[in-house]
């Protein structure tokens, strides 16, 4: 399984508008800038997260993109899989797929059914908080 970057840029733009602690909104020009990403991209993800009441935005002079959710209620693996679609490993575990004729032979089911639950119980336990960084931290010291 490989996360796109449209899965990998939604997180990062969370996390950008987490850590900004925003009241007021912020411009997608000021997320592209600081992420160092397209703001044309960043447009169509954005979009997905705001349908998704991930975001909100407002339109206009003072407009921008401010989360609707605090950032302990914005799960990893469900930006992930609104970003990505299924992140089953195999198309027989994907959700609403039909039943595989071959599953009660299916040597390698109990593989891929054990992958599925490891990677969804570790993204599940994630929130967008946990990604954040601690008020102070990064190279700022005291001697």
């Amino acid at each position: 399984m490989m996360i796109s970057t449209r899965g990998r840029y939604a997180l990062r733009i969370l996390v950008d508008l987490a850590e900004a602690r925003a009241e007021s909104f912020v411009t997608l020009r000021e997320i592209a800038e600081r992420q160092a990403i397209s703001e044309k991209y960043l447009e169509s993800i954005v979009k997905l997260l705001v349908r998704a009441d991930i975001l909100e935005g407002l339109r206009g002079k003072g407009g921008g993109y401010r989360l609707a959710r605090s950032p302990e209620e914005i799960n990893v693996l469900g930006v992930l899989r609104l970003t990505e679609g299924s992140l089953a490993p195999v198309a027989c575990l994907e959700e609403n797929s039909r039943p595989c004729a071959r599953a009660a032979q299916c040597r390698t089911l109990p593989l891929w059914k054990g992958l599925n639950d490891v990677v969804t119980e570790y993204l599940g336990g994630f929130t967008i908080r946990d990604l954040m960084g601690e008020p102070g931290s990064g190279f700022d010291y005291i001697i």
